[in-house]
Order: structure tokens, then C-alpha cells, then sequence
């Protein structure tokens, strides 16, 4: 793992650990039933693909949502596609670079309840490729007694981290969706 990266998740758990709310819950991820997919698009078509396998620290305040924070590292040797071709050429220098940044991370920053019941944006930074760029998530999230079900639809540009592969004929923008399952 880089060292970068491992730093930043112990910075991220040593302060998570020492601002921890009092009404706090660790949430615990299902994996079967959660996932990150996106979908790229070009001139002529578009294609869908995912990351296999990731992890979720999650600590919810149900009293005060501002409070709660989420971490997630994704194995980004696990990123699939719906052509194998593309599988493997995702995983080469010219997009994720698998073997030299085999990890990306999402660190919350601060969580900004919105309008209505379940709605939020979560506010954080993303490290892919070596680089660090803030990042606001939307998500609507469903709470029960049992579990907490969080959902997230947006868009990033590659392009700030350096995935510059394509241009011109590969959209810059790229759809990411999120369904995390986590159990209370």
C-alpha cells in the first residue's frame, strides 16, 4: 500500500478516534448487497464497469448527522468493465495505473444535512493517482431500526486526477453510482 495512502487512513482513524461523538454507532458494511459501479461514455457508445471489492468505515450520530463521518478504500485492482479488453486497459498507466496506486480513498471531511428526511452531501477529499481533490457526495439515505441503506448518483471529471487518456474521444466526465448497505 502507499505510504501516502496509509498515512492518511491512520490520520483519518486517529482523529475519528480522538472527535468520535458520544451518540455515535459504527456502521458495518454488507458486502453482497453494496456496490460502486460508474459508466464512461465516448462518441460513440458507452460502457459499464464497477470495483469488485471495497471497504467502508462508517460512524453515524443519528442525533446530529453533522457528526457522523465515512472512509471507503477501494482495491482498484478490482475494477471490472463490461468488455475485457477494456477491463484490462482500465487497469494500465493510461487510466488507473493499478500496479503504481493500487488503492483509492474517500476520507469525509464534514457531512452537511440537507432538505428533507435522509438527504445529505458529503463533503471529503478523493485520492486516485497519487493526487487529492475535494469531492461533494450527494446521498439520500434510509434508516431503520436494523440497517442504514445510502445511495449516491454523481459525476467526476478523470481529468483532475490525471486521467487524460482518450480526450477527445473519451468524455472527461464519468457517472458514479453507490449503493452502500451497512448494518447498524
Amino acid at each position: 500500500m502507499n505510504l501516502r495512502v496509509l498515512l492518511a487512513l491512520f490520520a483519518g482513524f486517529f482523529v475519528t478516534c480522538v472527535n468520535r461523538p458520544i451518540n455515535a454507532e459504527d456502521l458495518t458494511l454488507v458486502p453482497g448487497q453494496s456496490k460502486i459501479s460508474f459508466v464512461g461514455t465516448k462518441s460513440d457508445g458507452r460502457h459499464d464497469g464497477g470495483f469488485k471489492k471495497f471497504d467502508v468505515a462508517a460512524i453515524a450520530d443519528f442525533e446530529d448527522p453533522s457528526r457522523s463521518s465515512l472512509s471507503v478504500r477501494i482495491d482498484a485492482k478490482s475494477i471490472w468493465a463490461d468488455d475485457p479488453k477494456l477491463t484490462n486497459h482500465l487497469k494500465s498507466p493510461d487510466f488507473f495505473n493499478v500496479r503504481k496506486h493500487p488503492a483509492i480513498t474517500f476520507e469525509s471531511i464534514e457531512v452537511v444535512p440537507g432538505e428533507g428526511e435522509g438527504v445529505a452531501t458529503i463533503k471529503g477529499d478523493l485520492y486516485m493517482l497519487g493526487k487529492k481533490v475535494a469531492l461533494d457526495v450527494p446521498i439520500k439515505a434510509k434508516v431503520t431500526e436494523e440497517m442504514v441503506e445510502m445511495t449516491a448518483e454523481f459525476t467526476i471529471d478523470r481529468t483532475k486526477w490525471g486521467m487524460n487518456y482518450g480526450q477527445g474521444k473519451v468524455d472527461n466526465e464519468v457517472k458514479i453510482t453507490i449503493k452502500f448497505v451497512l448494518k447498524r
